[in-house]
């Protein structure tokens, strides 16, 4: 399956990030003005082509269109791909990368493919970030939307000792299986479809990095699902949504601990 390129220009890439993220693009990478993004062939469709031009009334931009045969797509990836660093808290790299120097507390590998959550975007990051200020021993967690399954990982890393990470997209999980084996977890169990499958399990602690749209559609079951006391990490949406996340959560009966912002990028910390 061929992949098409879009390059956007832009003075906002990450404001435009925001808005297209719902549509079909399986991964994202920002540079400056530059926005890439990447979306199967067969998605690329005159319907989502007119919703790119509908947000040029949102955001000022401009793009142009690439094919990338699926055959190239792991090289051109991986030949792009730079260690990630969370401090001296948490590395990820991937198998050709030597080991951190100086060393991280936790060190994650990964093959990276078309999956969102390299850690490389600034909501991955931050979550990271986040999840060093928690106690993860012998908890019960769920990686909403897994992505690569590199939070779902780093929690059992961390002494989380039954995991659920779940994702609505099979390349995601299937990327997910190849991180769990990669650096031999085995607590974590994967699900392919929707939030929905696992409604009645509860956690102490859930990571649900998507985005604005899905994160307001789940906060009910996401509620229903937290133990008392336990901790809700949501991230995914920008600055300009803070309100209307801060908002809708606090009537869902969650309490705000802490908001974390990078790149114009919101982290919240949610208790029950």
């Amino acid at each position: 399956m061929d992949y098409h390129q879009f390059t956007f220009n832009t003075n906002e890439p990450e404001l435009l990030l925001a808005f297209i993220q719902d549509l079909p693009f399986d991964s994202f990478e920002v540079e400056e003005k530059i926005l890439q993004a990447y979306i199967p062939a067969k998605d690329d469709t005159e319907e989502m082509r007119k919703h790119l031009d509908n947000l040029k009334e949102r955001v000022d931009f401009n793009y142009r269109q690439s094919v990338i045969p699926y055959q190239n797509w792991n090289t051109v990836w991986e030949s792009n791909f730079s260690p990630i660093r969370v401090g001296d808290f948490c590395g990820i790299r991937t198998d050709f990368h030597p080991p951190f120097d100086p060393p991280v507390t936790h060190e994650i590998q990964i093959q990276p493919k078309m999956a969102f959550g390299t850690g490389h975007h600034a909501t991955t990051w931050m979550v990271i970030d986040q999840m060093a200020k928690l106690d993860f021993k012998d908890k019960k967690v769920l990686d909403y939307g897994c992505g690569t399954g590199i939070l779902a990982i780093l929690a059992e890393k961390m002494g989380a000792t039954a995991l659920d990470a779940v994702d609505i997209e099979p390349p995601a999980v299937e990327n997910t299986l190849e991180h769990i084996t990669l650096n031999n977890c085995s607590q974590i169990t994967t699900y392919e479809g929707t939030l929905d499958q696992l409604e009645k399990n509860h956690y102490q602690i859930i990571l649900a990095n998507i985005n604005r749209n899905v994160i307001l559609k789940s906060l009910p079951t996401l509620y229903n699902q937290l133990e008392k006391g336990g901790y809700l990490l949501i991230s995914g949406f920008i600055q300009q949504d803070t309100d209307l996340l801060q908002n809708t959560t606090q009537q869902q009966g969650f309490t705000l601990q802490e908001i974390q912002t990078r790149e114009n990028w919101i982290c919240m910390v949610l208790s029950t």
